[in-house]
C-alpha cells in the first residue's frame, strides 16, 4: 500500500485506475507478476505495441494500440501506467512515456523478465553481428599488413562511409606515416579524423573535403600529398535510389573511379584497391552495372602502369549505413513490424570489420595487379532468417512479440546475388578468405568505346 501511495501522491491507492502498455507478451508477465502482488490496482486494460499477432491472447480488455494512445488517455480515467516494452524498444517506450505525461499520468517503467535476465536494463541493446551471422570472424595475417601499411602514405576515398571509416581506423592502428582522408560529407569527415585524433593522437592526419569526380583536383592533391597506397572506397551504393538517378551513378561509380584511378597512375602510387561488389555480377541495376564499368576500367588502367590496380569484389555488409541492421533498430525501437522485401531473398553478408579488414589483406597478396580479389563470404543467408535472428538476439519471438511484414523487392533488386559468374576461373590465394578471378582485361580501345 505505501509504494502506491508514493506512486500515486494525493490519490487513494485502493482506487488507482491503471492501465498496461507492452507487447502481447510482456502484458501476458506483467499480468503474472501482479496477480503474484498484493497490489491493490484497479486494471483496466491494456494498450498494445505489437497487436498484429496473439492480440486476444493477453487475459484482459484490449483499450488499442500505441498509434491510440492519444484518444486512449482521452477519454479514460487514468491514474498509473505501466509501460512493460523490451529495452530494444526505448523509442516507443520513451514517446508513450511522453504522452502519459503531457496528461498527469504517472508512468512506471516495469522491465522485462528476458531483459532482467539477460541484464539488458540499458536504454537500448546492442546487436552482436558476429552472433547473426553464426560464424567466427576471419583471422588475419598481420604481419602482411604491417609490411604493406607501416610508414606508407595511404590515401582513403569515402573516409567518411561505412567501411570506408572502418579501413581508416584499421590503417591507422598499423602506423602509416600519413593518412590521407579523403570524403565530400563535411561531418562525416570531420567525424572520422576526430576519432582518428583521440585514439592515435601521434599519427598525421590530413581530412580532403573533396568529390573524387572532381578530376583535376584529384589529380592535384594526390600529387601535392604523393599517396603510395590507395583505398578507393567512395561510391554510390544504393540499389533502388540510383534506378532513379542514373546520372549520378554514373558520374560517381564511374568517372570518379576514372578520375583517382588515372592520378594515381599519374604520382606512381604502389597499390590501387577499389571497393567492388556482388551486384557487378550480371548486373540487373544501374549501382551494379556503374560498379561493373568501373571494374572495366581499373583493369584496363593496370595495363600500362607502374602502379598494381585490383578490385575487391564482397556481397552486402551488415550494420552499415541504412543497411537492413539500422532500418531493423530503429523498427524495433519505436514499436513497428520488422520490413523484410521478400521470403526468397538471400545476399552474401559480412560485418563492417571483417570486410574492411579482408579488403586491406587483399592488398598484400603477390601479383594482384589487374585482378578481381573475391572475399569467401560463406554461404549465401536468407534474409527472413537473419531477421528472425535479430528479434530473437533482443529476447523476442519472432511472428509473436514482432511481426515480420514482407514488402516486396524493390527496383534493381535481386532475390539473390552471386560474387562471380558461373564461367569464372578461380584460383586460391596466400590467404584462406581471399580468392582470384583470373579475367583478360579489356583493351584500350574496347574501354574507350566504353567511356
Amino acid at each position: 500500500m505505501s509504494i502506491l501511495t508514493d506512486i500515486l501522491g494525493h490519490r487513494r491507492a485502493d482506487s488507482a485506475v491503471t492501465i498496461l502498455i507492452g507487447t502481447p507478451k510482456t502484458i501476458r508477465q506483467l499480468r503474472h507478476t501482479l496477480r503474484e502482488s498484493d497490489a491493490p490496482l484497479d486494471v483496466l486494460g491494456c494498450v498494445l505495441i505489437q497487436p498484429q499477432h496473439h492480440a486476444g491472447a493477453v487475459g484482459i480488455p484490449v483499450l488499442g494500440t500505441a498509434d491510440q494512445i492519444e484518444t486512449i488517455l482521452n477519454t479514460r480515467n487514468i491514474d498509473l501506467a505501466l509501460l512493460c516494452l523490451p529495452a530494444a524498444m526505448h523509442t516507443a517506450a520513451k514517446r508513450i512515456a511522453a504522452a502519459c505525461s503531457q496528461h498527469n499520468i504517472t508512468t512506471r517503467i516495469m522491465p522485462t523478465l528476458d531483459d532482467q535476465l539477460a541484464g539488458r536494463l540499458q536504454t537500448h541493446t546492442a546487436t552482436d553481428l558476429n552472433a547473426l551471422l553464426n560464424r567466427p570472424p576471419r583471422t588475419l595475417d598481420t604481419q602482411a599488413i604491417d609490411k604493406l601499411l607501416r610508414n606508407k602514405r595511404v590515401l582513403i576515398t569515402g573516409a567518411g562511409g561505412s567501411i570506408g571509416s572502418e579501413l581508416a581506423r584499421i590503417v591507422a592502428s598499423y602506423a602509416p606515416d600519413t593518412l590521407l582522408l579523403m570524403e565530400r560529407s563535411e561531418n562525416n569527415l570531420f567525424d572520422i579524423q576526430r576519432q582518428l585524433r583521440d585514439r592515435f593522437p601521434d599519427l598525421t592526419t590530413h581530412a580532403l573535403l573533396h568529390d573524387v569526380t572532381q578530376d583535376q583536383r584529384t589529380l592535384d592533391l594526390c600529387e601535392h600529398h604523393k599517396p603510395q597506397i590507395i583505398f578507393h572506397a567512395a561510391a554510390h551504393k544504393h540499389v533502388p535510389m540510383m534506378e532513379d538517378h542514373p546520372r549520378q551513378a554514373v558520374e560517381n561509380n564511374l568517372f570518379g573511379t576514372r578520375a583517382i584511378a588515372d592520378a594515381a597512375h599519374s604520382v606512381g602510387a604502389e597499390r590501387f584497391v577499389m571497393i567492388s561488389t556482388d551486384k557487378a555480377v550480371n548486373p540487373t541495376s544501374v549501382m551494379g552495372a556503374t560498379k561493373r564499368l568501373a571494374e572495366l576500367y581499373v583493369q584496363s588502367r593496370n595495363a600500362d602502369s607502374p602502379t598494381d590496380f585490383a578490385m575487391v569484389r564482397f556481397g552486402n555488409v551488415l550494420g552499415s549505413a541504412c543497411s537492413v541492421i539500422p532500418i531493423w533498430s530503429q523498427q524495433l525501437a519505436e514499436g513497428l513490424p520488422i520490413t523484410v522485401t521478400d521470403p526468397r531473398m538471400t545476399r552474401y553478408l559480412m560485418t563492417i570489420p571483417e570486410a574492411a579488414a579482408l579488403v586491406i589483406q587483399a592488398a598484400t597478396l603477390d601479383r594482384i595487379g589487374g585482378q578481381i580479389l573475391l572475399l569467401d563470404m560463406g554461404q549465401p543467408l536468407r534474409i527472413l532468417d537473419l531477421a528472425k535472428r535479430f528479434i530473437a538476439s533482443h529476447g523476442l519471438e519472432p511472428d509473436r512479440d514482432v511481426p515480420i511484414v514482407f514488402t516486396g523487392a524493390r527496383p534493381g533488386e535481386k532475390l539473390f546475388e552471386e560474387l562471380a559468374y558461373h564461367s569464372e576461373q578461380m584460383a586460391p590465394t596466400q590467404h584462406e578468405a581471399v580468392r582470384i578471378w583470373r579475367t583478360t582485361p579489356p583493351s584500350p580501345d574496347q574501354m574507350q568505346h566504353i567511356i
